[in-house]
């Protein structure tokens, strides 16, 4: 079970650092749209989408084909990144509703991962961190700023190779690295895990895995009120349709194992590797998630738009199976907390798949500033907004 499918085609664009500034030279040349050619929202049947009573979505910006990771920055603005692509956008918005689009990178190395910090933006490919000094400042004024380079140190392997990347609480970056396989024992200090870098003087420092047995994490967040990791995990293929789940997990502390290669969901020893170590030698998952649904961005909703009941729920985006006789998934999952326990979890917004047909895959989840929720969709290429109306 991964992040990939028929739907989405990965290209892996490579090229030499003055090619990258090129690029996003050139991209600011040709590539910022006006409001009236990004504006195609009657293309999206969102109205097929079903969402709880007194809430309501749109089409928050569409032709950003490949739409992944979002981060939300100052001034109306929010950063989108993409894969096959190679591009980074930013769009400007005004009112619930994108008024430009401006391509700020391209040429990249499946540039999945995006996160802000100190009005910079981070940008992760597959081996390496780029940063663009004063992005926000910049990209609006027509100044788009050559890259930096933060760190190279990350596996160049393209299978589960690409990267979400958050800053945490503790001001460092946070950087999974997938297993290079579908099931395999890879070196643990550097395949399978989530690991954390310092950034704060523009350079990398104090390299550190956070949490091992991660077999490709693409979407975590920090309790508000405990500070702790929770992140979600896709399980491994061609176990069948109904195994092994996607995992939420909780990661109270530094140092744990989850699992991968030798136990998935909790309790279901690997077939190849169960005889070298016990699933109770492991951190169960917090939540099974369902099989093959492919969960990756995740959220905690911190706003004070939606109800009271939904602060600090996790929103859960469903990408969708691959590799499963009959589809599932493509949808957006609540999760409601008691503690540090999951006390239940349901469907808050699905229609993307519609009997066997796909329209949409939601990718990553993100919430603005006046407390709506975006839903990014790699496969029409838009971003949502999600927002109550009340009764």
């Amino acid at each position: 079970m991964g992040d990939r499918g028929k739907f989405a085609t990965i290209q892996h664009v490579r090229g030499s650092a003055g090619r990258w500034v090129g690029s996003v030279l050139t991209a600011l040349l040709l590539a910022t749209l006006s409001p009236a050619a990004s504006a195609q929202p009657a293309r999206l049947p969102v109205e097929r989408i079903k969402l709880p009573a007194g809430f309501a979505i749109s089409v928050f910006a569409d032709n950003l084909p490949g739409a992944r990771s979002l981060a939300v920055g100052r001034d109306n603005v929010v950063f989108v990144s993409t894969r096959g692509q190679g591009r980074v956008y930013a769009v400007k918005y005004a009112s619930g509703r994108a008024t430009r689009v401006t391509t700020v990178a391209s040429g990249l190395n499946s540039p999945n991962g995006v996160a802000l910090k100190d009005g910079a933006l981070y940008v992760a490919e597959i081996n390496r961190i780029l940063r663009f000094d004063a992005i926000e400042a910049g990209f609006d004024a027509g100044k788009i700023p050559p890259p930096v380079v933060v760190t190279e140190r990350f596996p160049s392997d393209t299978h589960h190779g690409w990267k979400f990347i958050a800053f945490g609480p503790d001001g460092k970056l946070y950087v999974p690295v997938g297993a290079p396989c579908n099931i395999c024992a890879p070196d643990p200090d550097r395949y399978a895990a989530i690991t954390r870098i310092g950034v704060d003087k523009g350079s990398e420092g104090g390299y550190e895995v956070v949490a091992r047995g991660v077999r490709n994490s693409v979407g975590f967040d920090w309790h508000p009120q405990t500070r702790e990791l929770w992140f979600t995990d896709n399980g491994r293929d061609w176990l069948g349709d109904e195994l092994p789940s996607d995992e939420l997990n909780h990661a109270p502390k530094a140092g744990l194992h989850f699992g991968f290669p030798y136990c998935h969901q909790g309790d279901l020893p690997d077939p190849e590797f169960n005889r070298k170590r016990d699933c109770s030698e492991f951190v169960a998952p917090a939540a099974k998630l369902g099989p093959h649904v492919a969960a990756l961005g995740m959220r905690f909703y911190t706003g004070t738009q939606y109800p009271a009941e939904y602060r600090n729920n996790i929103f859960i985006a469903e990408h969708g199976s691959w590799n499963r006789s009959t589809r599932i998934g493509y949808r957006i999952k609540r999760v409601v907390l008691e503690g540090n326990k999951v006390a239940r979890q349901e469907v808050f917004a699905e229609g993307w798949l519609d009997g066997d047909r796909v329209w949409g895959r939601p990718v990553d989840v993100a919430m603005l500033p006046d407390g709506s929720l975006l839903v990014s969709d790699d496969h029409a290429g838009a971003v949502y907004r999600i927002a109550y109306a009340g009764r």
